[in-house]
Protein backbone atom coordinates (compact mmCIF):
# COMPACT_ATOMS: atom_id res chain seq x y z
CA UNK A 1 0.00 0.00 0.00
CA UNK A 2 1.71 3.54 -1.15
CA UNK A 3 1.29 6.35 1.55
CA UNK A 4 -0.16 9.19 -0.85
CA UNK A 5 0.94 12.00 2.32
CA UNK A 6 4.41 13.09 2.16
CA UNK A 7 6.00 10.51 -0.01
CA UNK A 8 6.58 11.22 -4.19
CA UNK A 9 4.99 9.41 -6.75
CA UNK A 10 5.37 5.81 -7.59
CA UNK A 11 4.36 3.37 -9.92
CA UNK A 12 1.55 2.34 -7.70
CA UNK A 13 0.61 6.01 -7.81
CA UNK A 14 -0.81 5.63 -10.96
CA UNK A 15 -4.60 4.87 -12.21
CA UNK A 16 -5.15 3.90 -15.75
CA UNK A 17 -8.73 3.76 -16.98
CA UNK A 18 -9.85 3.55 -20.64
CA UNK A 19 -13.80 4.27 -21.33
CA UNK A 20 -15.37 4.10 -25.00
CA UNK A 21 -14.95 7.88 -26.68
CA UNK A 22 -18.64 8.47 -26.45
CA UNK A 23 -19.84 11.47 -23.55
CA UNK A 24 -22.15 8.63 -21.94
CA UNK A 25 -18.90 7.81 -20.11
CA UNK A 26 -17.31 10.75 -18.97
CA UNK A 27 -18.96 10.78 -15.58
CA UNK A 28 -16.72 7.41 -14.95
CA UNK A 29 -13.67 9.84 -15.37
CA UNK A 30 -15.53 12.73 -13.41
CA UNK A 31 -15.98 10.57 -10.78
CA UNK A 32 -12.53 8.65 -10.96
CA UNK A 33 -10.85 12.66 -10.70
CA UNK A 34 -13.06 13.39 -7.82
CA UNK A 35 -12.27 10.39 -5.86
CA UNK A 36 -8.77 10.72 -6.04
CA UNK A 37 -8.19 14.40 -5.39
CA UNK A 38 -10.57 13.79 -2.30
CA UNK A 39 -7.83 11.32 -1.28
CA UNK A 40 -5.68 13.93 -1.55
CA UNK A 41 -7.38 16.17 0.34
CA UNK A 42 -8.28 18.85 -2.17
CA UNK A 43 -10.83 21.66 -1.14
CA UNK A 44 -14.72 20.79 -2.23
CA UNK A 45 -14.23 23.84 -4.88
CA UNK A 46 -10.55 22.72 -5.78
CA UNK A 47 -12.22 19.20 -6.74
CA UNK A 48 -14.81 20.87 -8.50
CA UNK A 49 -12.79 23.01 -10.57
CA UNK A 50 -10.71 19.61 -11.72
CA UNK A 51 -13.43 17.51 -12.52
CA UNK A 52 -15.22 20.26 -14.96
CA UNK A 53 -11.76 20.38 -16.75
CA UNK A 54 -11.28 17.25 -17.20
CA UNK A 55 -14.59 17.46 -18.65
CA UNK A 56 -13.76 19.91 -20.75
CA UNK A 57 -11.04 18.19 -22.23
CA UNK A 58 -12.45 15.16 -22.94
CA UNK A 59 -14.91 17.20 -24.72
CA UNK A 60 -12.12 18.49 -26.94
CA UNK A 61 -10.90 15.22 -28.09
CA UNK A 62 -14.11 13.31 -28.51
CA UNK A 63 -14.82 15.78 -30.88
CA UNK A 64 -11.74 15.30 -33.30
CA UNK A 65 -12.03 11.25 -32.44
CA UNK A 66 -12.09 8.66 -34.45
CA UNK A 67 -15.39 6.42 -35.00
CA UNK A 68 -15.56 3.69 -31.64
CA UNK A 69 -12.12 4.96 -30.25
CA UNK A 70 -11.45 4.74 -26.99
CA UNK A 71 -10.61 7.49 -24.24
CA UNK A 72 -7.80 6.63 -22.63
CA UNK A 73 -6.97 8.51 -18.94
CA UNK A 74 -3.52 8.03 -16.82
CA UNK A 75 -4.05 9.70 -13.49
CA UNK A 76 -0.45 10.54 -11.69
CA UNK A 77 -0.58 10.72 -7.94
CA UNK A 78 1.93 13.19 -5.82
CA UNK A 79 2.28 14.47 -2.25
CA UNK A 80 0.17 17.13 -3.75
CA UNK A 81 -0.87 17.23 -7.15
CA UNK A 82 -3.18 15.28 -9.40
CA UNK A 83 -1.99 14.82 -13.43
CA UNK A 84 -4.51 13.69 -15.42
CA UNK A 85 -3.76 13.22 -18.81
CA UNK A 86 -6.53 12.04 -21.76
CA UNK A 87 -5.36 10.33 -24.92
CA UNK A 88 -7.69 9.83 -27.90
CA UNK A 89 -7.06 8.22 -31.61
CA UNK A 90 -7.76 11.51 -34.09
CA UNK A 91 -9.07 11.23 -37.64
CA UNK A 92 -6.92 12.24 -40.49
CA UNK A 93 -6.05 15.94 -40.22
CA UNK A 94 -8.22 16.79 -36.59
CA UNK A 95 -6.55 19.23 -34.79
CA UNK A 96 -7.23 20.58 -31.24
CA UNK A 97 -8.55 23.84 -30.42
CA UNK A 98 -6.22 27.09 -30.07
CA UNK A 99 -5.05 27.87 -27.35
CA UNK A 100 -6.40 31.24 -27.21
CA UNK A 101 -9.90 29.74 -27.40
CA UNK A 102 -12.72 29.80 -25.02
CA UNK A 103 -11.92 25.77 -24.09
CA UNK A 104 -8.44 26.63 -23.42
CA UNK A 105 -9.07 29.73 -21.37
CA UNK A 106 -11.48 27.34 -18.73
CA UNK A 107 -8.88 24.84 -18.89
CA UNK A 108 -5.88 26.95 -17.80
CA UNK A 109 -8.71 29.18 -15.30
CA UNK A 110 -9.21 25.66 -13.65
CA UNK A 111 -6.27 23.92 -13.51
CA UNK A 112 -2.62 24.68 -12.30
CA UNK A 113 -1.33 24.00 -16.16
CA UNK A 114 -2.87 22.35 -19.23
CA UNK A 115 -0.90 21.50 -22.53
CA UNK A 116 -1.74 19.48 -25.43
CA UNK A 117 -0.02 17.11 -27.93
CA UNK A 118 -1.11 15.82 -31.27
CA UNK A 119 1.51 13.22 -32.98
CA UNK A 120 1.29 10.04 -35.15
CA UNK A 121 -2.59 9.98 -35.08
CA UNK A 122 -3.24 10.85 -31.42
CA UNK A 123 -3.96 13.75 -29.51
CA UNK A 124 -3.21 14.17 -25.61
CA UNK A 125 -4.38 16.62 -23.15
CA UNK A 126 -2.14 17.29 -20.05
CA UNK A 127 -3.76 18.72 -16.65
CA UNK A 128 -1.40 19.71 -13.49
CA UNK A 129 -3.90 20.55 -10.47
CA UNK A 130 -2.08 21.07 -7.23
CA UNK A 131 -3.47 21.54 -4.05
CA UNK A 132 -3.80 24.55 -2.07
CA UNK A 133 -1.74 24.86 0.78
CA UNK A 134 -4.99 25.36 3.53
CA UNK A 135 -5.67 21.69 3.87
Amino acid sequence: MTQLTGQPATDDDVVHLTVPADGGYLGVLRTATAGLAARLQFALDEIEDLRIAVDEACAMLLAIATRDAELECRFAVTNDALTVEVTVPTVRGATLPAESSFAWKVLTALTTSASAAATDGRATISLLTRRSGGY
